[in-house]
């Protein structure tokens, strides 16, 4: 798919029926592509007279892969934050700021893009520059990374409710899904770790770079900033993360321990009972019941005792 835009009237539109003479348009601004064609990579290439980079070239986490400038303008590949199907990802989007206009390649939709291209339409005057359309998308960013956070510290308290509150409640089903949860939370936080990161090494590349006029160096400043005080969020995160896992792996060992208890008793209150039944079936010379009816009656009189000896004394020390 591929989309330009223009301004007009202060708003960043959508170029509608889009055909090939569109994009030398001097007033486009912003032209994007998502998962394009073999045609539609050809057709940028030769109107704008340059080499997109290829999938493998995305991936690249060299940062002077990710990171240069050369003839055709700035180059930047930065990870962003992908949610589909309750799973995130981290999806690599290449910028291109050249000669006033900045092209974008990923491979799928995302939402901090449908956020910027929403708010760029409704509020005039929101970008009017190539360099503020790339600063707006990843302000927007940011913000959806601490959308994803704020959503995980909710999902953690609620784990913490159920985990701290009622532990004595926590059966091993629930247990298992306190893990479960807190493992996806984990890999969560994990990957917006990693797209704070990489998001800050490229803000520090375009900041490095020179292309910026001294407003919007400004504007970059205090995205950086906010950056900081989602990655002491993030670590917190992950504290509170371990701190919980830590605690349901205790509850698991509890669970564990009496399970163990009950076996050691059990063991220790049949041990008499058993030692009396092996003394008595090994007497082929002296047997009661052969000249007596209550040898047998006796021998179970006194193994039910010997059980309940060691019961009684168990339950007065407080064992049981």
């Amino acid at each position: 798919m591929l989309n330009a835009f223009v301004l007009s009237a202060g708003r960043l539109i959508q170029v509608p029926a889009l055909v090939p003479e569109d994009l030398s348009r001097p007033e486009v601004l912003w032209v994007d592509m998502v998962d394009p064609s073999d045609e539609e990579r050809e057709l940028v290439q030769r109107v704008f007279h340059l080499e997109l980079p290829e999938d493998e070239e995305l991936k690249d986490l060299e940062e002077s892969a990710r990171c240069y400038v050369d003839d055709n303008g700035v180059h930047i590949s930065s990870f962003f934050l992908s949610h589909s199907e309750d799973a995130h990802n981290n999806v690599t989007v290449s910028f291109l700021l050249n000669e006033g206009r900045l092209l974008t390649i990923r491979q799928e939709e995302l939402a901090v893009f449908r956020l910027f291209r929403l708010r760029a339409r409704v509020q005039p005057g929101f970008v009017s520059s190539a360099q503020e359309i790339l600063l707006a998308i990843y302000d927007a960013a940011v913000e959806y990374d601490a959308d994803v956070l704020e959503d995980i510290y909710a999902k953690l308290d609620e784990v913490s409710r159920r985990v701290l509150d009622h532990s004595a409640d926590m059966t091993d089903e629930l247990m298992g899904q306190a893990l479960a949860e807190l493992a996806g939370h984990e890999d969560i936080n994990g990957k917006v770790r990693l797209d704070l990161m990489d998001t800050r090494r490229a803000l520090s590349f375009l900041l490095r770079s020179r292309q910026l006029a001294a407003a919007q160096e400004n504007d970059l400043r205090e995205i950086l900033r906010d950056l900081e005080s989602l990655n002491n969020h993030s670590a917190f995160l992950f504290d509170k993360i371990n701190f919980l896992m830590d605690a349901v792996m205790g509850l698991i060992n509890l669970a564990q321990n009496k399970i163990i208890k009950i076996f050691s008793i059990a063991s220790v209150v049949f041990l008499p009972p058993t030692l009396v039944a092996s003394i008595y079936g090994m007497n082929f010379a002296h047997m009661p019941e052969l000249s007596e009816n209550w040898g047998y009656p006796a021998a179970l009189m006194l193994m039910v005792l010997s059980g309940i000896a060691p019961y009684w004394f168990f339950k007065r020390k407080g064992w049981l």
